[in-house]
């Protein structure tokens, strides 16, 4: 998550037509993780956070640099992780292999070493602008990097915000707005490697909550369903919409085998419109469940990170970006969750007008 982009909303997106989004119940979560931000003065140290994760049955932590505490408490925890570079490290890792080398050699190798199961890798986050034309080249290197390592099985790739893709409703229209993006999902095609989004229907409905319905940007009941004319497809929720408007843009862009992993999804619990503790728990709760089953053009079980594991109360911007933790900095819960998938009714429907950009 970006702080400088968290209330971002592009105007296209206000646009969009109404959908909804179909899939199926939920039995359990396999494939949910929770982003583990560090932008605060007051959190628990390391160990104890992988201690509460462990203990909530979180199996996938994502960090956003390289944190040596962390990443060494993860030792031994069976806890898989999504590891970042930062935005500045994007440059220096495109302008070398070698720098690409010394950076897995410094980062990546000694926890390999130490038994951390290191699943991903982040080529930044959110990184827009002419600044975006250096992930390619960073994602090479550093695959080359980890080949001549033998740490080939460590997956490269890069976090981006939904407006990536333009022409987002229906799903089956998206492509993505920016030509760099097509060259980077042939070549995640070219390495078996997933497309890291992050996925805010939040933001979409704080920005058009006229046409957006509440229940259907947070997997409640009620919504009518859409049919979405280009694929047949029916939808009762957003996070479905936007995530099959991924989908599209990769097929599009000639990358019909990139799977989309939801680097980041979340709710704030305070601090502005429709930022609840209720609503909260109800889109956070109604994504664990929902990931078991995927979305109508690709059912069966996903990958989705929720953010955050703790309020930051040291985030920059709008108010809401220092709540949408699942746990305050003294590890009570802000609401319950039940990790394990807790609802038995579908958990995934509503009604709206388009999709958030982050």
């Amino acid at each position: 998550m970006m702080a400088s982009t968290r209330g971002f909303f592009p105007v296209f997106v206000v646009a969009l037509l109404a959908g909804v989004f179909l899939a199926s119940l939920p039995s359990g979560v396999q494939s949910i993780g929770v982003c583990y931000g560090i932008i605060a003065n007051n959190l628990p140290p390391p160990r104890e956070v992988v201690q509460l994760y462990r203990s909530k049955g979180i199996t996938n932590m994502r960090i956003y640099s390289v944190q040596p505490q962390a990443i060494r408490a993860l030792h031994g925890s069976g806890i898989r992780l999504m590891l970042g570079t930062t935005n500045n490290d994007v440059a220096v890792l495109a302008g070398s292999l070698s720098a690409a080398t010394s950076w897995v050699h410094a980062n990546v190798k000694p926890y390999h070493s130490a038994g951390v199961t290191i699943r991903y890798i982040a080529v930044g986050n959110e990184i827009t602008g002419g600044a975006a034309q250096s992930i390619l080249a960073a994602m090479r290197n550093l695959n080359k990097a980890l080949a001549a390592a033998r740490l080939g099985g460590i997956k490269v790739s890069t976090a981006v915000r939904f407006d990536v893709i333009t022409n987002s409703f229906p799903p089956s229209a998206a492509v993505f707005a920016q030509p760099y993006m097509v060259d980077v999902a042939r070549h995640l095609a070219s390495t078996n490697a997933p497309l890291l989004a992050n996925v805010y229907p939040y933001f979409a409905y704080i920005g058009n909550p006229r046409d957006i319905k509440l229940n259907y940007a947070t997997f409640q009941p009620g919504a009518t369903p859409v049919r979405d004319a280009g694929n047949g497809l029916i939808y009762t929720n957003l996070f479905n919409a936007m995530v099959d408007a991924m989908y599209a843009a990769l097929e599009k862009a000639g990358a019909p085998s990139v799977r989309v992993v939801v680097s980041e999804s979340g709710w704030p619990s305070a601090g502005g419109f429709a930022a609840t503790p209720e609503n909260a728990r109800a889109y956070n709760q109604g994504l664990i469940d929902h990931v078991a089953h995927g979305t109508p053009k690709k059912p069966g079980h996903m990958e989705a990170y929720v953010f955050a594991m703790f309020n930051e109360n040291q985030k920059p911007g709008l108010e809401t970006e220092r709540h949408f933790g699942l746990f305050y900095p003294n590890k009570r819960p802000v609401y319950h969750i039940n990790f394990a998938g807790g609802r038995l009714a579908p958990a995934n429907h509503t009604n709206a007008h388009g999709f958030g950009g982050h």
